[in-house]
């Protein structure tokens, strides 16, 4: 699609071709002048079928955008675990703020604490917010086919290590697809109530990936292969330290 910008020049089929003056690319609402007029029009980019002077139609997006990439990000994995790419991994968990959320793709052995770390191969939601992309050379609302085909030309080298089978992962992950896809996403961390003690092995938190959705109402998602063996006992708080001196602790 061609820049949108004060001074583009373009047609409506009622008002002929008009210079425009001001655009908000956040509400798709433009300003154009068209003729002689003095006075500015205010025309919606979703409905007032707008086009540039060469005929191509501006096309606004109508639903609002995803606050973080996940999904988008789920849908690739997905595919390129169907392609046999299935050493491919997805990683998220929060920022502090708890505002927003961090992705890393990583692959290689299924490690989720010692992960393999390649640049581009990680961002956050605040990032995407700002400009909706991956990284890649992908555009905006790219499809999955797309995201795919820039992240072999980004790192074909890093995309070639994902080759073999990981089956207990791939229908894992699969299975979480199928329940979360397109609205929702996962995170790989435990949260609590504050004050309140550690559960044992909470459901997988799930989280919407547009404002506009409710909370996720669906089944509990159990937690990916090899999780579980990351501690040799249940996920509780650890123990105090015993105290050998007989003196009372404060």
């Amino acid at each position: 699609m061609k820049a949108l910008a004060p001074g583009t020049v373009i047609f409506h089929r009622h008002r002929g071709y008009g210079v425009i003056t001001a655009v908000n690319l956040l509400t798709g609402w433009i300003a154009a002048r068209f003729g002689s007029e003095q006075r500015t029009l205010d025309l919606n980019l979703s409905t007032d079928e707008v086009q540039f002077a060469d005929g191509e139609a501006i096309l606004f997006r109508r639903a609002p955008p995803d606050r973080m990439p996940h999904a988008r990000l789920m849908a690739m994995v997905r595919a390129l675990h169907q392609a046999g790419y299935q050493k491919l991994y997805l990683y998220a968990w929060p920022k502090p703020s708890g505002l927003h959320w961090r992705w890393h793709l990583f692959t290689g052995p299924r490690d989720w604490m010692q992960r393999s770390w390649r640049e581009g191969w990680y961002g956050s939601g605040a990032d995407y917010n700002v400009n909706p992309v991956m990284g890649w050379g992908d555009n905006p609302g790219a499809t999955t086919d797309e995201l795919i085909h820039a992240l072999a030309k980004f790192d074909p080298q890093g995309l070639a290590q994902a080759l073999g089978k990981d089956e207990d992962h791939t229908a894992w992950f699969a299975a979480v697809c199928d329940a979360l896809l397109p609205g929702y996403m996962y995170s790989l961390d435990m949260p609590r109530v504050p004050g309140a003690p550690l559960t044992e092995m909470p459901p997988v938190p799930v989280i919407p990936v547009r404002a506009s959705l409710p909370a996720y109402d669906g089944p509990d998602l159990p937690w990916p292969p090899g999780w579980a063996g990351l501690w040799t006992q249940s996920h509780v708080m650890p123990l105090r330290r015993p105290n050998l001196t007989g003196i009372p602790e404060t």
